[in-house]
């Protein structure tokens, strides 16, 4: 894999005009290039790294249609710059791996970036960012039989809870069958529980008390024929005690939507991260997109926290 140039300290790194020409090139002419970059791919020797830890980058958020971060509406669009951060980040030893929708890990897969690194395919995306109907997150994109036939370590699906929408029911059943599908192949079933409070203009905002967040664990720890093979992703909160230990199952904290500060939010992570029951980190935007552009920086900050937790 070639090099990868910077174009500024704001603008982040960014492919070469070989790689990407390249990558343009396979994408139009050889389309079954793809089946054999999975077939070819060497897989990480184990899911969770010597210290026993999981640290994922996760680049499935425009397949949802959001594409915003960082007071930029946009900044995902570009195909180019995201495929160059996630290069960069699954560069540094201490990242295990990705979590992505298909055309990304493919991508990432043509761009010869994911050897032996741990790759766990996006299942549901068809709740789109802004629409009317976002919570209804059905199932668009990997299913449980091809992230097995394709040689992925398992499988993340979005479970977003609406007491008061009708929809979240279908979800939850969606979800459900889909962990019981991925077990049957014993493969991990990373199941994102985020409970939410629609306004009366219709907006969602996250629930983050510890009622609201233990529940949605409950929730998700119980689904499917087998909870053998379930992880949970949950974000980290005000009382990470309380909330992470509503379950036995292991967990990874979700970055989240990245806020103004950076160090308050691995502050923030920090102190979910040495809970038991919490293995390791999953973080998108909030690592791809930092401020200063500098993504090998914030993901080794990252990683920083993440190895100080444990070893505490």
């Amino acid at each position: 894999m070639s090099t990868i140039t910077t174009a500024g300290p704001v603008a982040g790194p960014r492919l070469t005009d070989e790689q990407w020409s390249e990558l343009l090139r396979v994408r139009a002419t050889d389309p079954g290039a793809v089946a054999e970059a999975y077939a070819a791919r060497r897989r990480a020797d184990r899911l969770l790294s010597a210290k026993d830890t999981l640290f994922l980058v996760a680049a499935d958020h425009p397949a949802r249609g959001a594409l915003g971060t960082g007071g930029d509406p946009m900044a995902m669009a570009d195909r180019r710059s995201l495929l160059a951060r996630l290069v960069v980040a699954l560069q540094d030893p201490e990242v295990d791996g990705v979590l992505g929708t298909p055309d990304v890990v493919e991508e990432l897969l043509l761009l010869g970036a994911l050897e032996g690194k741990v790759v766990i395919g996006s299942m549901n995306r068809g709740g789109l960012d802004g629409a009317d109907w976002t919570m209804d997150d059905r199932f668009t994109g990997y299913d449980a039989a091809s992230i097995a036939a394709f040689g992925l370590d398992g499988g993340k699906m979005l479970l977003r809870l609406d007491d008061k929408d009708p929809g979240t029911a279908s979800t939850i059943e969606g979800c459900a069958r889909a962990v019981a599908e991925l077990a049957s192949h014993r493969l991990m079933a990373m199941v994102e529980p985020l409970p939410y409070h629609r306004e009366d203009d219709g907006s969602l905002t996250l629930l983050k008390d510890t009622r609201s967040l233990a529940r949605a664990v409950t929730v998700a720890s119980g689904l499917g024929t087998t909870s053998a093979y379930t992880w949970l992703k949950m974000p980290s909160c005000d009382d990470p005690e309380a909330v992470f230990a509503s379950t036995t199952l292991p967990c990874v904290v979700l970055g989240g939507v990245p806020g103004p500060d950076p160090a308050a939010d691995l502050d923030s992570w920090g102190r979910a991260l040495v809970q038991p029951t919490v293995r390791g980190l999953v973080v998108g935007r909030a690592l791809l997109y930092p401020p200063d552009g500098d993504v090998a920086r914030a993901v080794a900050s990252a990683a920083s926290v993440l190895v100080a937790a444990r070893e505490r």
